[in-house]
């Protein structure tokens, strides 16, 4: 699973919107929109504050450890 699909799960699983969450990284939706579809990298502070919000570590989010 690719880390664009990994916070796109994470989101769902907590019935947020892209409009929520992007409204809480102080992002556009747009913006967070491309980072779930894999059309852009998510910055390092951003991935932070994903890691922060779900509390799972960032390799989990990464794709390098199944453990949240």
């Amino acid at each position: 699973m690719e880390y664009w699909e990994r916070i796109k799960a994470l989101r769902e699983d907590r019935d947020i919107t892209q409009k929520e969450l992007a409204e809480f990284l102080n992002i556009a939706q747009n913006t967070y929109s491309q980072y779930e579809n894999g059309k852009r990298d998510v910055p390092i502070a951003v991935l932070i504050k994903l890691c922060r919000y779900y509390q799972v570590s960032a390799d989990y989010i990464l794709g390098l450890a199944e453990k949240k």
